[in-house]
């Protein structure tokens, strides 16, 4: 594997899906890994991120005999809003109950809000049958804002810095830069831009885009390698007079071709399908884009991994 890989887990918006015209995508909600400078990502932790957590457990059980030799988990979790097709796996992520784990959670809520608060009302007491303080691993999780800048640093714990001043420093480790979006309701969204050395991933779902094109957007994507861009609906879709789309904070697969063609990203992956979108249509949408700019375009679907 390169030093820096991308492995898609769940590619569905709304709500997970189960049925057998839906297997050549796959029907789990948003969760991409990130294996970079040999750090792990998780960007959202939809249902997808179960698999992840079933594959890392039986690493680390084959790791060592006793729990003492084995390696331990270590991961740092994304997310770009805590709406449920988002955080529906957080729970099944088995690593969280070995006391050896690792996960650092970052993301941002309403101003006057606290991550932590928010996720244990939703993900934990009432809804399932642990508080978050029960929780065996070594669980942290971090509000960030429009302004801050992680590093990932081999040996030492995350930095988090402010660059409120636009400039962003130049480092030889993992850097993520990310903004808010307001193209979606009801607090926004994260977009995460993941950079090492001379190559970068940017993370753009659940947005929807401007006539135009999203020139905030647009400039963070600037030259990328990958633009991993919310595709939820079809452009017939998004207009349809009975029911249109407008307002709902996604984008159709031509605003996303647009923001791929204004950043000048060398690959555009498609990502967070509607979830009555099954095979046959997802296949007619791959031949449409895929004829008309065969060197740009991808289809995000379970289990692919785009190497940079």
């Amino acid at each position: 594997m390169s030093e820096f890989s991308v492995k898609f887990r769940g590619v569905r918006g709304s709500y997970p899906i189960a049925n057998k015209d839906f297997l050549a995508y796959g029907g789990n909600t948003s969760c991409v890994e990130v294996n970079v400078g040999g750090h792990l990502i998780i960007l959202d932790a939809g249902t997808g991120m179960i698999d992840i957590g079933n594959e890392l457990m039986e690493k680390y059980l084959t790791s060592g005999i006793s729990a003492e030799d084995r390696t331990p988990i270590k991961a740092t979790v994304l997310l770009s809003h805590i709406h449920q097709d988002h955080i529906q796996g957080f729970t099944f992520f088995r690593p969280l109950h070995l006391k050896s784990t690792t996960i650092k959670v970052f993301g941002s809520v309403a101003e006057e809000e606290d991550l932590s608060k928010e996720l244990s009302n939703m993900l934990f007491g009432k809804s399932f049958p642990l508080d978050l303080g029960d929780i065996a691993g070594n669980l942290s999780i971090h509000n960030i804002g429009k302004n801050h800048l992680i590093i990932l640093r081999n040996g030492s714990e995350p930095i988090v810095t402010d660059v409120s001043g636009g400039v962003v420093p130049q480092y030889d480790d993992v850097v993520i830069t990310c903004y808010k979006s307001y193209a979606h309701p009801q607090d926004g969204v994260m977009i995460y831009r993941i950079s090492y050395k001379d190559k970068s991933i940017v993370y753009a779902t659940d947005k929807e885009s401007y006539l135009g094109g999203d020139k905030k957007l647009i400039d963070f994507a600037k030259n990328c390698n990958i633009l991993i861009h919310d595709a939820q609906y079809t452009t017939e879709d998004y207009l349809n007079q009975f029911v249109p789309k407008q307002g709902y904070g996604h984008s159709t697969f031509d605003m996303a071709i647009e923001a791929q063609r204004q950043s000048n990203a060398e690959k555009l992956v498609f990502f967070h399908f509607d979830p009555s979108y099954d095979d046959e249509k997802l296949n007619r949408i791959k031949n449409h884009y895929t004829n008309q700019f065969p060197d740009k375009v991808i289809m995000a679907q379970e289990s692919l991994v785009l190497e940079i």
